[in-house]
């Protein structure tokens, strides 16, 4: 049923007014779907739709800093988390770092006795107990934690740069917030 048409306002085009009617009828749905589709900023509006845009952020922003690190570091991620553990709260026990990286103190283990083999941290017995062992941030350790933090703050640090100043004041006040949310 495909035959020449001029009525449809193109010399010589082949189509049928069915097909047109169609093609204009689906264009016409289609902007009309994409104007009431709802924004980011409508679909924070509610808790829940909060939690979802929040997810996919903070997964693409961390999937993104991993992409940006040092390419000399040998470690996994887990095991430069237990690296920034021992940095921010000092000489731990095995549980205490199984604990603060919420896993089983047997996964623990392993990722130290790596860590020590590496020479990336030391064993040691606690000052105050002597029957117990905590594990500190060898200066090897601390060098890498060091290489490899500042690739991904810098990459990050030029990211905020290209952001207003209102959106760096917006985000100093939700960094407090994130941490909370992520050691809740």
């Amino acid at each position: 049923m495909v035959r020449n048409d001029a009525r449809l306002g193109v010399a010589g085009a082949t189509t049928t007014r069915a097909s047109a009617k169609w093609t204009w009828d689906y264009l016409a749905w289609l902007m009309s779907y994409a104007k009431h589709m709802p924004t980011v900023e409508k679909h924070t509006r509610t808790d829940t739709g909060l939690a979802s845009a929040l997810r996919v952020s903070v997964a693409r922003l961390s999937r993104r800093l991993r992409a940006e690190r040092d390419p000399d570091n040998e470690l996994s991620v887990g095991q430069i988390a237990v690296l920034a553990a021992l940095y921010r709260n000092g000489d731990s026990t095995v549980g205490e770092l199984a604990a603060i990286e919420r896993v089983q103190p047997p996964s623990m283990t392993r990722t130290v006795n790596c860590l020590d083999e590496g020479g990336f941290v030391v064993r040691r017995k606690n000052a105050a107990d002597g029957r117990q062992v905590v594990v500190a941030l060898s200066a090897k350790g601390e060098e890498t934690l060091a290489a490899d933090r500042r690739r991904r703050e810098a990459w990050l640090a030029q990211r905020l740069r290209e952001l207003t100043p209102d959106e760096r004041a917006v985000l100093r006040q939700a960094a407090p917030i994130l941490e909370r949310l992520a050691t809740s």
